[in-house]
């Protein structure tokens, strides 16, 4: 896979097709071998770049002492984008999708679209006073939290892989993948910082100028359904799909759905 090295990080990524730009960013514990799917629907009209985020493949970890915030992760797609002569399209999946807001609040005109998929700045629910919601969310944070500080993210793989893919969903993983699914969950630890401590208040996404798409399924989870409820009620003009089935984990899932909604969008 290529890479680039700048100021101390490698970032690693994947690159196929020809024509604008579109980077895809992953959701946690996933890494960019989930758009595998997408790319192949999507390159034959773009350049289609699935990033790695810090901790996943060859990209460099997370080793500051301070927490993480979106800002950090957004810094990965800036630098991606910056021998681009044209504006780029931005897909992004859960915390890929709060990064790919961050990165497009951040850079402006130099994205033209973006698609937000199950996008999940959870410290929003907090601003507007959803607090059911957000205690849920924060409930699985202080798991991962405390078992994560311990190095133990088998205490943890089960809790979080039940609330994301569905129940009994742990149970139904052969031993092997859930070894591989636990040691993925180690960057997940400190995406929670940056997605939990983000100040940005709702209006302040007003920054966006790109044209977006917010997609949520219909089974998904509280948290999500009630950040997609506050970004519809403060962003009128940006446009809305609704996935029938997957829930969470659609664009994984059932990227049959989900791929024709994406390549319909960033082709208009």
């Amino acid at each position: 896979m290529p890479f680039i090295e700048h100021d101390g990080l490698r970032i690693d990524y994947t690159e196929e097709g020809s024509g604008p730009p579109a980077v895809l960013i992953h959701s946690s514990v996933s890494g960019n071998r989930q758009w595998k799917r997408l790319v192949q629907d999507l390159k034959d009209r773009f350049r289609v770049i699935a990033v790695n985020l810090f901790g996943y493949g060859d990209t460099t970890p997370w080793m500051q002492p301070r927490p993480q915030t979106l800002a950090d992760q957004a810094r990965l797609i800036e630098i991606l984008l910056a021998q681009s002569g044209e504006p780029a399209q931005v897909v992004g999946h859960s915390f890929g999708g709060a990064v790919a807001m961050k990165a497009a609040a951040l850079l402006g005109k130099r994205i033209s679209r973006l698609v937000l998929l199950e996008t999940n700045p959870f410290y929003l629910l907090r601003q507007e006073g959803r607090h059911e919601a957000y205690a849920e969310i924060e409930a699985i944070r202080d798991q991962v939290k405390k078992h994560g500080s311990q190095g133990d993210w088998l205490g943890v793989a089960e809790r979080f892989a039940d609330y994301w893919n569905g129940p009994g969903s742990w149970a139904a993983m052969p031993l092997e993948r859930r070894v591989v699914f636990a040691r993925a969950i180690a960057p997940n630890f400190h995406e929670w910082d940056a997605v939990m401590n983000e100040a940005t208040p709702l209006s302040g996404w007003s920054a966006i100028t790109a044209r977006t798409l917010l997609v949520c399924g219909r089974a998904t989870a509280r948290p999500i359904v009630e950040i997609a409820e506050l970004l519809r009620s403060a962003f009128p003009l940006w446009e809305f799909a609704s996935i029938p089935e997957g829930g969470h984990m659609a664009p994984l899932t059932r990227p049959d759905l989900v791929n024709p909604v994406v390549r319909s969008f960033l082709l208009k």
